[in-house]
């Protein structure tokens, strides 16, 4: 399973000869671009899933979040102008899946790889590419799942919540809300997006915390507290909550009632991420907690690629954000490893856990894609 009840406490972890986030990493490429196709190409070979240190029975399913995410990134890359390698991977990727979504149609996380999916419908691959996510984004919105939003664990283990029917933790804004906004542009029917926004707006006022200007990544984290009575909020789930926006908001009709209230909370969450960095770039595993936090490249990628994002299509100044961006991406460039993989990325987890030199992860590099490419055009509007 995705989510495993793991202890909370933030390790500190202990580079080695080997590998680092120091001066003695991999040499960074000349441009955005470059790194990105570079730590692509690293991954495409990579793709067995025999580099993640903690795989889980999702790890080496093509259909799960895991390397979801990382196509969600090589979209993006072709997308900027990526070499035409990026492209065919995408399609040959899709076409090897025959198209088709996880297996549980209303679990948002199975609902992830179809974001590429119907990119390809788009570039190439046509209507097969996207009949598949329909039939199941069918379902979901003709017999809609009735469930409350809080997050119990039953006897029988996590994957047995109830509440998964439905977007009861964060990371589901990320996964699923962007692939039916698409689908209803790519079709003309309405439904798919104003299903998703009601329950986008429906997670958001159960899990964001307008003090904090956070989520809380389900509701077992409302009155979890650390050592110093501080609430917890956890780096790369309010790192897909980010991102997850700045994919969703540029498919959503200028002006409309959603768009501008979703812009409304990325300029909220912008503002406080902002604050929340630490000096060496990174953001802490636990945000409010950056005292002895390791490096963690995951929720970083996800921040510094919204704030770009942000800059780059005029919702953030760039004088006031630029400098954390470019923090943000000098922090992800030190990450990546003299065996070419990206490092210091958190394992599967639902909260801050320890993280390693050698960590990464599929939706790691992912986030590190969709940086680059923003990071890229940053730089482009500069000339």
């Amino acid at each position: 399973m995705k989510h495993l009840a793991l202890a909370s406490a933030l390790l500190v972890a202990t580079p080695t000869a080997v590998l680092a986030q120091g001066p003695v990493a991999a040499k960074p490429a000349s441009s955005p671009m470059e790194a990105a196709a570079r730590l692509a190409d690293w991954q495409l070979k990579q793709m067995h899933g025999g580099t993640v240190s903690r795989a889980t029975g999702e790890t080496r399913n093509p259909r799960a979040w895991e390397q979801a995410a990382f196509w969600v990134g090589m979209t993006a890359l072709a997308d900027a102008g990526g070499p035409p390698r990026i492209r065919k991977a995408i399609l040959d990727m899709g076409a090897a899946n025959q198209w088709l979504p996880g297996e549980k149609p209303y679990f948002a996380d199975d609902h992830a790889i179809t974001q590429s999916y119907l990119w390809a419908a788009r570039n190439g691959a046509g209507e097969a590419a996207r009949i598949p996510a329909q039939r199941t984004f069918d379902r979901v919105i003709n017999e809609p799942a009735v469930t409350s939003l809080a997050f119990f664990v039953p006897p029988q283990g996590y994957g047995a919540a109830e509440c998964l029917k439905r977007w009861c933790w964060c990371d589901a804004l990320f996964m699923a809300p962007a692939a039916l906004v698409d689908l209803s542009l790519q079709t003309g029917d309405p439904r798919y997006r104003d299903f998703a926004m009601r329950e986008f707006w429906a997670t958001t006022d159960f899990l964001y915390d307008p003090a904090e200007r956070l989520f809380y990544r389900d509701s077992r984290f409302f009155e979890r507290r650390d050592a110093q009575g501080r609430k917890e909020f956890w780096s790369r789930g309010n790192g897909w909550v980010f991102a997850g926006m700045a994919r969703t908001i540029p498919l959503l009709a200028r002006g409309s009632a959603d768009r501008v209230r979703m812009e409304g909370l990325f300029l909220q969450m912008a503002s406080r991420l902002k604050a929340l960095q630490k000096p060496d770039g990174y953001w802490s595993p636990s945000l409010l907690a950056p005292e002895g936090s390791p490096p963690e490249t995951s929720g970083t990628a996800f921040y510094t690629y919204g704030l770009a994002w942000g800059i780059n299509n005029g919702l953030l100044p760039r004088g006031e954000y630029e400098p954390a961006v470019r923090l943000g991406w000098a922090a992800l460039q030190r990450a990546i490893q003299p065996d070419g993989r990206l490092g210091y990325v958190q394992q599967v987890s639902d909260r801050p856990e320890k993280v390693d030199p050698g960590d990464t992860q599929y939706y790691g590099v992912g986030g590190f894609l969709l940086a680059a490419t923003q990071v890229a055009a940053l730089d482009k509007n500069a000339r």
